[in-house]
């Protein structure tokens, strides 16, 4: 408040009045956002497999919830609709195809007005959720016991009805109100792949060793957030960009939306118990909050603060919410230029060297041997013969056809200055950084695992090998990443014309 303002009280009013006056006469020229927001427990019943993992687990416990977290956005021109976006951030490992597309038609049962292809879910890659693919000739396949434990298709069908119920009610709830964003830093995640000597690599590497030469990538700490507020100025939900998939927990036997749910109860104890929060993983393919050295003293200093490492990804990540927020929470729009567009990218399949097919076909049969001398050694073999037959199923195919594609949805999302993109891979930061560098938005949002998730490696990642960057963890290779990196600049420049 300046000073001459708390000298003259009337010089207030008389200014406020005028404000007032003209941010209605404003809005009657200016596209008006309409905001709806919607949780849905997704906690599976009990007993269920767990994803994300080479062996079976099977959790008989509930440490927390998951959810699946709703934000319906639509921009209108008095009464003439302009655009829409509906987001829906979930508490899974990954997002099967086949589930959204029937969480999209049954949307379209009872939405019938809206375009549903502008309905994105994305998963926090929590390694403690319910196993949702698993087929006969799935990439990655588990023994599930039938009788005792419930079954994926199972989840699945429940899965979708809650969350359809969800973005039905949060769009059915929808009314005017206000948007502000900004962004902070967070040490959450660390580079994860190691670089040796002879110029190998590997996941979580040992560092402490003469061999070790450097990290493979470089490490995103920001954290970028959207707040949206209600006509009356309450805040009713938030997104938190950050690029750290939710892996603290990820070995464990139980049912666990990782640091998220930690994030969300801790806001919810400032900013209100209803309040909607959406988790959105940016590109952290390399990525993930297991640091490969300084270990001991990031130990120590936990351990000092009385901590777990959940406990600390969650002070850290919500002290930079909590800096965001008090930065930019008179800086609210509410007549944002709102523009959508969904497109589906045909994208190069990764080509499979014979080398490559060689090294797969022999642990295939190396795995499908083991099951066979024993067949309780599928909890633990079967989802690496299933991954190393993908590559041999592909190389065989390739033959035949040298130029496969596969179709890769993506969403560009401008809200005011800045924009939300997304990708359904485990996206190397180095493409993140690509998109954010070229794009004409003042903040731009990246957010990936909006499908089921292969990694996305990049060129050096591939020469490297090891685990994320090697044939069987990705089905799309560096050239598909530059492509999918250029689409999405142009499609993010040419919703921002104004600033080139």
């Amino acid at each position: 408040m300046k000073t001459e303002n708390r000298k003259n009280p009337l010089r207030k009013i008389v200014s406020t009045v005028i404000f007032a006056a003209l941010f209605n006469t404003t809005n009657l020229f200016a596209d008006e956002l309409l905001i709806g927001v919607a949780t849905a427990d997704i906690t599976p019943k009990l007993p269920v497999a767990l994803d994300g993992q080479f062996h079976l687990r099977i959790a008989r416990t509930i440490e927390t919830p998951l959810t699946a977290n709703v934000v319906a956005l639509e921009s209108r021109d008095g009464n003439r609709f302009l655009d829409l976006a509906i987001m829906v951030s979930c508490d899974l490992v990954g997002i099967p195809r086949e589930v959204l597309k029937s969480v999209r038609d049954e949307v379209k049962k009872q939405l019938p007005e809206i375009d549903v292809n502008k309905i994105f879910l994305n998963a926090i890659h929590t390694h403690t959720a319910p196993v949702m693919e698993n087929g006969i000739n799935s990439s990655f396949r588990y023994e599930i016991p039938k009788d005792s434990v419930l079954q994926p298709e199972e989840y699945d069908e429940f899965f979708v009805q809650r969350v359809s119920e969800s973005i039905v009610k949060a769009w059915k709830n929808r009314s005017p109100g206000s948007v502000s964003w900004g962004m902070s830093h967070a040490a959450l995640a660390y580079q994860r792949r190691t670089v040796y000597a002879d110029g190998s690599a590997v996941m979580y590497g040992k560092t402490n060793t003469p061999e070790f030469r450097n990290m493979e990538g470089i490490e995103d700490h920001d954290v970028n957030v959207l707040f949206f507020w209600n006509r009356n100025g309450k805040l009713i939900a938030m997104s938190i960009d950050a690029p750290c998939t939710a892996q603290e927990v990820e070995n464990r036997y139980a049912v666990n939306a990782d640091y998220y749910h930690p994030v969300r109860e801790k806001l919810k104890q400032r900013f209100g118990s209803d309040l909607v929060v959406l988790g959105w993983i940016g590109a952290a393919g390399d990525q993930s909050p297991r640091p490969l050295y300084r270990q001991a003293a990031e130990a120590r200093m936990i351990k000092l603060r009385n901590l777990t490492r959940l406990d600390e990804i969650t002070r850290r990540l919500v002290t930079a919410v909590e800096e965001v927020y008090e930065t930019v929470e008179q800086d609210r729009y509410s007549d944002v230029k709102l523009v959508h567009k969904a497109e589906m990218l045909t994208l190069p399949k990764r080509i499979i060297t014979e080398k490559e097919y060689e090294i797969s076909k022999d642990e295939q049969e190396k795995a499908a041997g083991l099951i066979a001398a024993d067949p309780k050694a599928a909890a633990q073999q079967l989802a690496r013969m299933t991954w190393n037959r993908d590559v041999v199923r592909r190389y065989e195919s390739q033959k035949t056809n040298k130029n496969a594609t596969i179709d890769s949805e993506v969403h560009v999302l401008r809200i005011g200055d800045v924009v939300v993109c997304t990708n359904e891979f485990e996206l190397f930061t180095d493409y993140g950084l690509r998109i954010e560098a070229q794009s004409n938005a003042l903040q731009t949002f990246v957010i990936q695992l909006t499908g089921s998730g292969s990694y996305l490696p990049t060129e050096k990642a591939v020469k490297g090998g090891g685990y994320s960057a090697v044939a069987q963890s990705s089905i799309v290779g560096p050239d598909g990443g530059q492509i999918l990196v250029d689409r999405t600049v142009k499609l993010i420049n040419e919703m921002f014309p104004e600033t080139k």
